[in-house]
């Protein structure tokens, strides 16, 4: 699915690392400026000349690098933080999943490995506090916005409540489904929805809290859910498997935890490496599409297309790598943490599948990106919606159910949609007229102009 954000042209006007010539580059490029500037609606922009025609392979390879640098300056940081708020999560999740293993052994230890879980989960949220008190200078390491860095810092503080909530919450959830008791957690999580919206609304909108607002929502909203399924376990709705709070939660906590660590590794590679490649490429979305919708505000269509030529060459580069590695190693990454044959193979099964779903989707979020920088959101939600609810999921269900080919065939499918959508997008942004768009964007600044005059080399 596409990334939506919002106005590259206002995002840029209101915040900005590095120095004012670095942050003028990044706004409307290096291809040469003219003293003259022009007014739009009263503000008042400097007029920018494109790049000239490429006329050697040296030159190209020099507005490539100057790019690249440019690309990175904005994916970077966006990269590590998707990247760090995705791994707290999964990390916390991952070692969450040992319950699954342990369904086989005595009914009445559940209680016992739920209270372990808490005791590991817990030692591991305090393990994982640094990162979220220190927040702001590890963002301003990465040379993220110095605004953006302290707000999202003081944001990190206000969440570390949900931080320890995630520690109680998901082992409660594996407890639960192991006795099939589904219908109580969607009950817990239906009410909590409920309230969670009209909690949000309150503080966000007639106490105007802002980011404290939300952040206190969000905080009282889980530890709603883990005090209401809570609340269901310890009321004697699961006999036998909760037997009360028990010394026997700390002990053999060193195996317990070899146990879920083994656990976290196969689920890692099963599944979290398509969700922190997915972070870098949506990393690259949100680059491109201000790169995109500020190349063409300034008029400079051929650096619109040299910006989407390098973000392309460099996603699919790292797509190939996450290609060929799960190739590479779809026949062994499952056999050191099980001893069973056709669990082995039914990994190994579906790393062809996965394989090409990493190389796809190192394509779809950049082009998705390039596609909210022209100001094409609406074109690319139809395409979405075609592409998978038309196409995707009706494939992956007659390979799936019919053909009888099980997980691979909706894969599959899912595959069929994501392909589709790609080879639009590739077609849509080959066949694009740059200049045309570079035209409709500077009447967009025009009707969108306001009337405060902000010149691009005044301080951001």
């Amino acid at each position: 699915m596409s990334s939506t954000s919002g106005s590259a042209w206002d995002h840029s006007n209101n915040g900005g690392g590095g120095s004012p010539e670095l942050r003028e580059a990044l706004l409307l490029g290096d291809g040469g400026s003219s003293p003259e500037s022009r007014e739009i609606k009263g503000i008042a922009v400097k007029k920018q000349d494109d790049l000239e025609e490429i006329r050697s392979v040296g030159e190209l390879m020099r507005l490539a690098a100057e790019e690249n640098r440019r690309l990175w300056y904005l994916a970077g940081p966006a990269i590590f933080t998707s990247l760090a708020q995705y791994s707290l999560g999964a990390v916390t999740q991952v070692f969450a999943g040992h319950l699954t293993t342990l369904e086989l052994d005595a009914h009445h230890m559940l209680g016992i490995y739920l209270q372990r879980s808490w005791v590991i989960l817990t030692a591991m949220s305090v393990i994982l506090l640094p990162i979220y008190l220190f927040a702001t200078p590890i963002l301003r390491f990465f040379h993220q916005d110095d605004e953006i860095a302290v707000l999202a810092g003081r944001f990190s503080l206000y969440m570390i409540p949900q931080l320890f909530a995630y520690a109680l919450n998901f082992p409660i959830q594996k407890f639960l489904q192991a006795q099939s008791k589904v219908m109580a957690m969607a009950a817990v999580s239906a009410a909590v929805l409920l309230f969670h919206v009209a909690l949000t609304w309150l503080l966000l909108v007639p106490l105007r809290m802002g980011l404290v607002g939300l952040a206190v929502a969000l905080n009282v909203s889980w530890w709603l859910v883990v005090l209401g399924q809570l609340a269901y376990i310890v009321m004697g709705y699961c006999p036998g498997a909760w037997n009360g709070f028990d010394w026997l939660a700390f002990t053999d906590l060193l195996s317990f935890a070899r146990l879920s660590l083994g656990s976290a590794i196969m689920i890692c590679l099963d599944t979290n490496l398509f969700g922190w490649q997915i972070m870098v490429f949506f990393g690259f979305n949100a680059a491109i599409s201000v790169r995109v919708s500020n190349e063409l505000g300034a008029g400079r269509p051929r650096a619109a297309r040299l910006a989407i030529a390098v973000v392309l060459v460099s996603s699919v580069a790292i797509g190939v790598a996450f290609f060929a590695a799960v190739l590479l190693l779809r026949d062994v990454y499952g056999a050191p943490f099980t001893g069973s044959p056709e669990v082995v193979h039914a990994v190994a099964s579906l790393g062809v599948v996965f394989a090409f779903s990493l190389l796809l989707n190192s394509v779809q979020p950049v082009l998705s990106g390039v596609a909210v920088g022209a100001g094409w959101q609406w074109l690319v939600a139809y395409i979405n919606l075609g592409c998978y609810y038309c196409v995707g999921i009706p494939v992956g269900y007659a390979i799936a159910f019919p053909l009888g080919r099980g997980v691979q065939g909706m894969w599959g499918g899912m595959l069929t949609g994501v392909g589709l959508q790609t080879a639009i997008l590739v077609a849509i942004t080959a066949r694009t007229n740059w200049n045309k768009e570079a035209s409709e964007a500077h009447a967009r600044i025009q009707h969108w102009g306001g009337t405060a005059k902000l010149a691009v080399d005044d301080p951001i």
